[in-house]
């Protein structure tokens, strides 16, 4: 029963089960403290880990390498290093878990130092604890240290390489990363993860999609994984790329991922970005398990492509499911009733939120809350919202209320909102652009003027326009009246080509009206 509910985490009920063992005085044996232990460490549960440790003592397995092995685990977990010290201290004979257990709490408080010291008296060193003895390094964003004693290991096996790989990309050394990668001889599907999945963590999705191109060619007998999917998925929804999205999908279904929760959360959160929300709710409906992420994903989508009742009524099916909706949830289900303009029922959904569930409000309910009031024509309400709001109001909810501003030509909130947003972000030519915007519907010319000269004297310019689309398998960047684009001549010349078709007699389109400086 103990292995039962430790092995399917259930710790609370393991250590309930525990103490009615011992009510009941019957006699642990060296089989029951691990699980128990395990438990106390999942739970963070020091007070109650000290009280097995001194049951163990009591019970003569004071002695016994597994227990104590455990014990040290655990304490490193809770952050009391120097207790699992004391347990390392007090075994008559440590074999190499021992230390490799004592060395991996000390790299988890932190201490390099000790964690060196210990490393450096280890007999008979293995891999394992090579890697870890790095890997503390890695974490302490010493490479330098890292690559050295990497340098220094022998017989280094794959995971070696992997560990440093993926060092270089977690603090940011693309350069050294991408070196390190086309040195190694020999690549396994972590290897390519660790490749795929830097670039992703620092939004360089782009060449997450190179990668992955990149790995189907050289790699054919190394299959990407579900890690390597959903790298690649998150690329495409970030850069729009249906097209590949759609492939991986297929890769998907034809290699055994079709029930993998996390291929079909990136599959649904994909194709909500990519603006296919039919795929997205196929995917969804098709799936036999589903976690929390996977209904925010698919209530977010829904939310975000203006089908907020098809959201709230999945939410509906989500707490029917007894599925414990979070912040993320309800930050879907507010956003539908903003854009369904329904006031009072998102009020009430807020207040479900606080009341029924606990979740303390963070700035983008807030935020979703004075949208939804501004949307809804209800702008002095909305001000009011926000300067009672717990909270400081960010850009994005100021540049909200400008917005809502503009479609009710409400001038005198409009100033205010630009006020506050120029204090926020004084560089963000977006926020002059929509006050200007609000005059030049208003006819207040004047006014235009005035906020271009502003913009000048603070050096604000509006940023170039940028664009992605899909070209031949991949994603291709381009900014408006592009002259560094590689191939500029060819494209402008079928851009010529098309406005001359244009201007023919038999098209009717207002063509005359086109600025001459688009032309090439």
């Amino acid at each position: 029963m103990l292995k039962g509910y430790s092995d399917n985490e259930f710790y609370e009920e393991t250590m309930v089960l525990f103490n009615q063992m011992k009510s009941r005085d019957v006699r642990p044996n060296c089989f029951t403290f691990p699980f128990v232990i395990k438990s106390c460490k999942m739970l963070l549960a020091l007070g109650e880990g000290k009280k097995v440790h001194c049951f163990v003592i009591k019970s003569g397995f004071e002695m016994n390498r597994f227990i104590s092995i455990a014990m040290i685990d655990m304490y490193s977990t809770v952050g009391a290093v120097k207790l699992a010290h004391q347990v390392f201290d007090g075994m008559p004979e440590r074999n190499i878990v021992a230390w490799t257990a004592i060395i991996s709490g000390y790299i988890l408080s932190a201490d390099i130092k000790n964690a060196r010291r210990l490393f450096e008296i280890t007999p008979d060193r293995d891999v394992i604890i090579w890697n870890i003895m790095i890997s503390g390094y890695i974490s302490n964003g010493d490479m330098v240290t890292a690559r050295k004693l990497f340098n220094e290991m022998p017989n280094r096996d794959l995971m070696a390489f992997n560990t440093i790989l993926i060092g270089y990309f977690n603090n940011e050394n693309f350069e050294e990363g991408e070196k390190f990668f086309d040195e190694m001889t020999e690549k396994n599907v972590f290897s390519w993860n660790g490749l795929i999945g830097g670039y992703a963590r620092k939004g360089r999705f782009s060449e997450v999609l190179g990668a992955f191109k990149r790995m189907l060619k050289e790699s054919s007998d190394i299959p990407p994984n579900d890690a390597t999917l959903v790298s690649v998925l998150t690329a495409c929804s970030r850069l729009g790329a249906l097209a590949l999205g759609k492939w991986v999908h297929v890769y998907a279904v034809d290699n055994g991922y079709k029930q993998n929760i996390y291929v079909g959360n990136g599959l649904i959160d994909m194709y909500s970005k990519c603006g296919n929300i039919e795929n997205a709710i196929e995917v969804f409906n098709c799936m036999n398990s589903k976690d929390l992420i996977t209904w925010n994903s698919i209530i977010g989508g829904l939310a975000m492509h203006g089908r907020g009742n098809d959201a709230l009524i999945i939410f509906d099916q989500m707490r029917n499911a007894n599925k414990k909706p979070d912040g993320i949830t309800f930050v879907g289900v507010l956003c539908a009733c903003t854009h369904m303009g329904l006031t009072e029922k998102g009020f009430s959904y807020f207040n479900l939120m606080t009341e029924d569930y606990s979740i303390v409000p963070e700035i983008e309910h807030f935020g979703c809350m004075a949208d939804l009031l501004a949307r809804a024509g209800f702008l002095n309400e909305a001000v009011d919202y926000i300067r009672k709001m717990p909270i400081q109001a960010d850009a994005v909810i100021w540049s909200a209320l400008l917005g809502a501003c503009r479609t009710y030509r409400n001038i005198q909130l409009a100033e205010i909102a630009l006020e506050k947003l120029i204090e926020l972000e004084p560089k963000n030519p977006a926020n002059y652009i929509m006050l200007s915007n609000i005059y030049k519907d208003m006819g207040r010319w004047e006014d235009v003027a005035r906020l271009k000269v502003a913009m000048k004297e603070t050096g604000v310019r509006k940023p170039t326009g940028c664009s992605l689309i899909e070209v031949n398998d991949g994603v291709t960047e381009f900014y408006s009246l592009d002259e560094k684009h590689p191939q500029r001549e060819e494209i402008y010349r079928v851009l010529n080509g098309l406005v001359e078709l244009l201007k023919s007699p038999s098209y009717d389109s207002g063509i005359d009206e086109l600025e001459e400086g688009y032309v090439y």
